[in-house]
């Protein structure tokens, strides 16, 4: 008997740990429970500890309030255009009320990819392939509000809707590959043209710069040479007019200044003046003045005992040379290089005699037509130079040497 009470005892006391153990729930954070008495909905637990009515109440699977993130396998959509494409998509919900969830809908999850499978193929069939690669914000916000507007009775909200990708065909990927090379080597040529140009304009404007610092250093440069020249003839003419040069000398540097005509590569002809002959003779007399090749030439004492012109003071050896102050005193009247007295040149120049110049003609030739040795002729033809043997004009026309 006392083995009978004994198994009965046990079997209480483990009958009270079972449905100690059924009666005792604890709910954990973001969690929610469903409580059924005998088959009939009783409340929500919401996290916690929970007692239960042992064998009465029953406890359904617990409901995740977190939000959830499924992604959906890739789905073969057809555009507005008839082209097939590849989409994938994720939708991100949360469950909101665990009742509606529980007895509203089977399969919540099963049931948000169904519907966005069939939501998905509606809006983008309203779609062709370019609108649908490039509106994939409009395609999210659409699928968003479909959604959330028929998961709101299932007791889930619709957060997010994503498109992971879209797949167009492959020849679609072909041309579209294509077309993207083609733009980037555009681009590439346009960004070549405009880095040349900006190249050409910058290489344009330093050569106009250079240019123009160029033409203004010659510009100055010509101005300074310029200048320098002209106080170069001032000081020489000043010199010169200050010396008082005899006409021996002028005729020797004329003689001198002659070989520089034809100095350069390019001189093939060099024309002698006519008056070369007759200034060769008058330094000759002057050189060599006992000679009997020279001509007698009274121009020479002519052109000394001029007005204005120098005394030439014979030098002696181991003598001291006496100059007077007549010869150191400058002639006041001088002042005008116009007003320059020349004395009478030892040879006569063709444009002297056209010119009728008395002061340039030959004091050697006779009187002609009625005139005055020197001077030109009263009818206005030029004064001929007659040799003093033969009577003829000893200067010939320019010779070809």
């Amino acid at each position: 008997m006392s083995l009978i009470i004994l198994i009965l005892l046990v079997v209480v006391v483990l009958a009270a740990v079972v449905a100690l153990v059924k009666a005792v729930r604890i709910i954990p954070q973001s969690r929610a429970g469903i409580v059924e008495r005998l088959g009939k909905y009783q409340a929500t637990l919401n996290p916690g500890l929970h007692f239960l009515i042992p064998f009465i109440d029953r406890l359904l699977p617990l409901i995740d309030l977190r939000e959830q993130v499924v992604p959906f396998p890739a789905q073969s959509v057809i555009t507005e255009d008839n082209l097939v494409v590849g989409i994938d998509t994720v939708v991100y919900f949360q469950v909101t009320d665990p009742r509606a969830a529980t007895y509203e809908i089977t399969n919540y999850i099963q049931a948000v990819d169904e519907l966005t499978s069939a939501t998905l193929r509606n809006v983008v069939g309203g779609l062709n392939l370019e609108e649908t690669l490039t509106s994939r914000d409009k395609i999210n916000a659409e699928l968003r509000g479909v959604l959330d507007s028929t998961t709101g009775r299932w007791g889930i909200r619709i957060s997010r809707v994503d498109i992971k990708e879209i797949t167009p065909p492959p020849s679609i990927q072909d041309s579209m590959e294509k077309q993207m090379r083609a733009e980037r080597d555009r681009r590439a040529a346009i960004l070549t043209a405009e880095g040349e140009k900006q190249s050409q304009i910058l290489t344009a404007e330093g050569s106009r710069q250079a240019s123009v610092l160029s033409a203004e250093g010659d510009a100055k440069a010509a101005i300074l040479r310029a200048d320098g020249e002209a106080q170069a003839i001032a000081k020489v003419f000043d010199s010169i007019h200050r010396a008082r040069p005899t006409q021996k000398l002028l005729a020797y540097q004329y003689i001198q200044t002659l070989p520089k005509v034809a100095e350069g590569s390019a001189n093939k002809v060099w024309m002698i003046p006519a008056e070369l002959s007759t200034a060769l003779r008058g330094v000759g007399s002057y050189l060599n003045p006992g000679s009997s090749d020279s001509p007698e030439d009274d121009s020479w004492e002519e052109a000394d005992a001029a007005p204005g012109a120098p005394v030439d003071e014979p030098i002696v050896e181991h003598e001291t040379v006496k100059v007077t102050e007549e010869d150191l005193e400058p002639d006041l009247s001088l002042t005008d290089p116009r007003e320059f007295e020349m004395p009478d040149s030892p040879y006569s120049s063709p444009l002297a005699e056209q010119a009728g110049d008395p002061h340039l003609g030959d004091p050697a030739a006779g009187p002609v037509a009625g005139g005055t040795p020197g001077s030109a002729p009263e009818n206005g033809s030029s004064a001929r130079h007659v040799g003093p043997e033969t009577g003829q004009d000893p200067r010939p026309g320019n010779e070809t040497r």
